[in-house]
């Protein structure tokens, strides 16, 4: 009996590991993520920091699933910012990414 117990916690683990928790918001998914090099004519208004849980328990979460967390987060922060735009500075360590925010279309 422990053997089905831990063969369903380590299965419960796995499709933990690949959920997705972070959702665009509808501001959210007007910002745009662009690199350093498309926004030289744009107004840098801020850098935002943001989380995702990279592991689950003892597992890791696949790469795209955190950093697709990342980019959402940022995007809906870029929004209370004033930003349309925003940009990773680095890569993304432990769940956690920093993002410039930049506002590239006129109000």
């Amino acid at each position: 009996m422990n053997s089905i117990k831990r063969s369903i916690i380590i299965l419960l683990a796995l499709y933990m590991a690949a959920c997705t928790w972070v959702d665009l918001s509808p501001q959210g998914e007007k910002v745009r993520v662009l690199e350093a090099s498309e926004v030289t004519a744009c107004e840098r208004v801020g850098k935002t920091t943001v989380t995702t849980a990279a592991k689950v328990a003892v597992l890791e979460r696949h790469d795209d699933k955190v950093e697709s967390e990342l980019s959402s987060l940022a995007r809906n922060s870029a929004v209370n910012l004033g930003g349309d735009t925003v940009v990773a500075i680095g890569n993304p360590v432990d769940g956690r990414q920093v993002f410039e925010v930049y506002r590239c279309m006129p109000k």
